[in-house]
């Protein structure tokens, strides 16, 4: 399960390595977080963000964080 404060992070934190590095950890493509689940999730916070971000995708709730992000 997560928290809200995962849901507030999700919308606003920043992908800190690779391809999409700067991009928002809810705005990554769904392709690449389902590499991260076959490859296997970073440990740490940052893997189980990313994970709560697939489940999200896949059910398409992925918009109901859109409120949540802080604009610059």
């Amino acid at each position: 399960m997560f928290e809200k404060q995962d849901l507030i992070k999700l919308a606003n934190m920043p992908m800190p390595f690779g391809k999409y590095a700067g991009r928002r950890l809810i705005d990554l493509p769904e392709a690449y977080l389902l590499w991260f689940r076959d490859k296997g999730w970073p440990n740490g916070e940052l893997g189980r963000l990313l994970e709560i971000a697939l489940a999200l995708k896949i059910e398409g709730l992925e918009g109901l964080l859109n409120p949540l992000k802080y604009h610059d």
